[in-house]
């Protein structure tokens, strides 16, 4: 043994000395005392450190990377395994094995040992072994191999390790002992041990610390979630009043990564410095989210959403993605573009954008087997590390299933944070204030269960399983509560399922247990929130949340409120907003849901959801399918033969015209089902237009016709085939008002020298029980009485007027309006009414059924609420006004 002279001048005058800690927490703090107390000449270690340092400079243990790809490597071999051969390319096969490795290697358990070594499932993991070890990197060694190399070495143990200390560490597995009871031959060694830790096996006498009587709290909360923000308030109290710094406060579970949302959320909004020893979830970090979105197009296909949401979090990565011009993707925001060909078609306008792009989408479009690929062209630094680590731990098509167990390392420091950690953690590096969750009959202790790949009935768990995990949770959970100045403990009514949960077994026995509901008033505030909660007068002197808590007793009121909608009499928006020209849709919101009408209109508010891709194409978009289908083939006809004239064959002919170009053209500009269901929606809407087309037959000489054709300043896309009747540009108003109409018809039928005109509005919705009936229906049709007056002002010469509804769900019935002037004397008459109203300041709530309302997510949810205020809102508008909501 070399004596302390030698030791100091092989270190350059300063002792060598070394600590064996237990854990990343441990280690962490334990590096941060010695950095504080300027101790020199300190090596701090775990044990496989220890052996790696005795071993050679050089070696070092197996990174979980270099086993992984080795693990994978055997699995991918097809004539190597027997036993587990048929589970080889499931999910998470990779994380499985490696776990029952690792418990293997730390058991000190030989795979080859008799009499198990012939077990076609340890002959497996044997192969295995050998595999892992062959891909292993250069200095790399596996723990078993790395202790015996280590033990070879005691006798340079003076020199390379000195006197060394073991301080905490509340379990030391199986294979590392032999090497601690051979150094003791060698080196001096102390152990500072916890109050409950297994010491038989160390052949000297360990130091164990004395319980402490520390104060013991016990809380019941209301689920998981709450537990969480408890202990955050918990933590934020003791920084705020001294008592504490964050590295003398610790909130521990069993298995925190089941925590990990609750803590991040309350993290984010209380600002407070709080440490995830285990690592933070890969995707709650900007890098996981790029690989989760590369995953979410591998496997999803190429929908503009996931491609956009790809490019976005791509950006300025140092790839080729770089290069695209400034401003985005130049392609409409609602297209489907569900391929590459449909994307080469819709970027063909912009090459340079389409040479960047489009040879990462056909990439992309492979699938999951260029994974790899994909993932060396678009990611890099931490980002491309998840990605590899995901691939390693599972098969490609598993991608967002394996996401989602990652972890990084959180960059903050635990020595200056609050640790949020394991309960193993936190046994081995204890502080002086913890908050212990999760202490519920299922929780806490957790049940060990079967090795899915090594268990009970192959080889005794006593061998290969070198620290049962209920042995684990109870012994951390002695320690922790011997070692903690002031520890709380807490447990969930209910689990985060919602399902009941008991008190743990493992409970201290408290005089008294404090129940905490979840909607309590806190005593110290974590959040905003909670500080408005806790203080009635900050709540009254917040604008937003005194409006919040105003219109929630407004709603209750049976009197009509400015929650309402009454705002000023005269004010300049609603004023402005019946100047501009309005839509036969715009005056039915004005007349149906003022309320609605303004935000609609005078605000903008718009639904900004964006619309996934779905099965079926939406009813307004079903609509607009079948008005472009009816435009394309009547505007067709008219330039040869004309409509009125045309064969049933030509019609047929002019009808798949239009539906070809509308399969290829509408997947550029809206989003409709992928392709065989877009096809077959199409044929139904060209059944429902031909329908429409063919279901009458003209007997007028000299009859024109045109569709979608626009009036009173409205802009129709393309030129008309033969020229309209009228200028588009001239205005049209309401009778008696200075109220502009604009819109487009959806056909008009004008005989030879103006003697008679028809107008038609076509509907691809359910046909009501009394068709014949519906004249404006209480405000919801209006379409036929401003079509019939578009044509009053601009054809003042045409006397005879048909106007008419044609619904082309079979059977086709067309309805006509019934006595049009007077219908538009009556409109004209409602319309100047509701304005009246509306300037007033009286901007209500529509009363009426009314299944697509515009901005319902505004409103109060509960049922009655529109039952509750209909008197007071027929009161406001007056009896004149709410005379007319029953028109049919």
């Amino acid at each position: 043994m070399l004596d302390s002279a030698t030791n100091a001048s092989m270190t350059g005058g300063t002792i060598l000395r070394s600590v064996l800690v237990q854990g990343r927490l441990a280690f962490a703090m334990r590096r941060a005392a010695a950095a504080r107390g300027r101790e020199l000449g300190l090596q701090i270690m775990t044990p496989p450190l220890l052996a790696a340092r005795l071993a050679g400079g050089l070696l070092h243990p197996a990174s979980r990377e270099s086993i992984e790809i080795g693990i994978r490597a055997a699995l991918d071999q097809p004539d190597l395994l027997e036993d587990l051969a048929p589970i080889r390319d499931l999910p998470g096969v990779t994380r499985a094995v490696l776990r029952t490795l690792r418990n293997v290697w730390r058991a000190g358990f030989d795979l080859r040992s008799e009499p198990y070594a012939e077990q076609p499932r340890v002959k497996d993991l044997a192969r295995i072994e050998d595999v892992v070890r062959f891909h292993l990197r250069p200095g790399e060694c596996l723990l078993p191999e790395l202790c015996d190399l280590a033990r070879a070495a005691v006798q340079l143990a003076p020199r390379l390790i000195g006197p060394l200390r073991i301080e905490g560490p509340h379990a030391i597995d199986p294979l590392w002992r032999p090497l601690i009871n051979d150094l003791r031959a060698a080196i001096e060694i102390e152990w500072d041990a916890p109050a409950s830790c297994d010491t038989t096996w160390f052949r000297s006498t360990p130091r164990h610390a004395v319980a402490q009587n520390g104060n013991r709290r016990s809380v019941s909360c209301a689920d998981p979630y709450h537990e969480a923000l408890e202990a955050m308030r918990w933590a934020r109290e003791l920084l705020s009043s001294g008592r504490a710094r964050a590295s003398d406060i610790a909130i521990a579970t069993t298995a925190p990564i089941a925590w990990d949302d609750y803590m991040l959320a309350h993290a984010a909004s209380s600002g407070l410095p709080i440490c995830f020893v285990h690592g933070r979830p890969a995707l709650s970090t900007r890098d996981g989210q790029r690989c989760a979105a590369l995953a979410d197009a591998l496997q999803g296909g190429l929908s503009q959403a996931r491609v956009r949401r790809l490019l976005s979090l791509l950006a300025n990565q140092g790839t080729t993605l770089d290069g695209l011009p400034e401003g985005g993707l130049p392609v409409p925001s609602e297209a489907s573009l569900s391929t590459a060909a449909d994307w080469e078609r819709a970027l063909q306008p912009y090459p340079e954008t389409a040479s960047i792009v489009l040879p990462v989408l056909k990439l992309i479009e492979t699938g999951t087997q260029a994974a790899e690929e994909v993932g060396k062209l678009l990611l890099r630094g931490r980002s491309r590390r998840i990605w590899d680590e995901t691939l390693r731990a599972a098969p490609a098509s598993a991608l967002m299933f394996s996401l989602e167990a990652v972890r990084v390392a959180d960059d903050r420091d635990p020595a200056e944070a609050i640790a949020w950690c394991s309960a193993d953690q936190l046994a081995a590096a204890p502080r002086r204030f913890a908050w212990l969750v999760g202490l519920t009959t299922s929780g806490w202790p957790r049940r060990s269960g079967l090795d899915p790949i090594l268990p009970g009935y192959i080889i005794p768990c006593g061998l290969v399983d070198p620290d049962p995990i209920e042995d684990v949770d109870r012994r951390c959970l002695d320690n922790v509560l011997a070692s903690a100045e002031e520890i709380v403990l807490s447990h969930g009514r209910l689990t985060s399922e919602g399902k009941r949960a008991g008190p743990s077994v493992l409970m201290p026995t408290v005089a008294d247990v404090d129940i905490l509901h979840r909607d309590r008033a806190a005593s110290h505030a974590l959040t905003e929130a909670d500080r408005l909660l806790a203080r009635p007068l900050d709540r009254t002197s917040d604008r937003i949340v005194s409006s919040a808590m105003a219109a929630s007793h407004n709603r209750s009121l049976r009197a009509l409120t400015p929650h309402d909608g009454l705002v000023a009499n005269e004010h300049p928006l609603l004023s402005a907003l019946l100047l501009k020209p309005q839509s036969p849709t715009s005056l039915s919101r004005l007349l149906r849901d003022p309320l609605a009408y303004v935000w609609y209109y005078g605000l903008g508010w718009r639904d900004l959801v964006h619309k996934e891709r779905g099965l079926t194409l939406p009813a307004d978009d079903l609509g607009r399918l079948v008005h472009e289908l009816l435009r394309r083939t009547v505007d067709h006809l008219e330039l040869e033969p004309g409509f009125t004239v045309a064969a049933p064959h030509e019609i047929e002919e002019a009808l798949a015209i239009a539906s070809t170009h509308v399969i290829k053209s509408w997947p550029l500009t809206t989003n409709v089902p992928p392709p065989v269901l877009w096809t077959n929606t199409v044929r139904q809407a060209a059944e429902m237009s031909l329908a429409g087309l063919t279901f009458e037959t003209f007997t007028e000489a000299g009859t024109r016709s045109w569709t979608e054709l626009p009036f009173g300043g409205e802009v129709r896309d393309g030129d008309t085939a033969v020229p309209p009747p009228w200028d588009p540009a001239l205005p049209v108003v309401l009778p008696g008002s200075d109220i502009r109409i604009r819109g487009n018809i959806d056909r008009l039928d004008l005989r030879d020298l103006a003697a008679a005109v028809r107008v038609t509005d076509y509907k691809t919705g359910k046909r009501p029980k009394a068709a014949d009936q519906v004249n404006v229906d209480r405000g919801a049709e209006l379409q036929r009485v401003l079509y019939s007056l578009a044509c009053r002002q601009l054809l003042p010469n045409t006397t005879p007027l048909v106007a008419r509804l044609i619904y082309l769900r079979p059977p086709v019935v067309a309805s006509p309006l019934k006595n049009p002037d007077h219908f538009i004397d009556l409109v004209s008459a409602w319309v100047k009414l509701a304005r009246s109203v509306l300037q007033s300041g009286v901007v209500y709530p529509g009363i009426a059924t009314m299944p697509e309302r515009f901005g319902r997510i505004a409103q109060p949810a509960e049922p009655d609420y529109l039952e509750r205020k209909s008197n007071a809102i027929r009161e406001a508008a007056g009896r004149e006004l709410a005379a007319y909501w029953g028109t049919k």
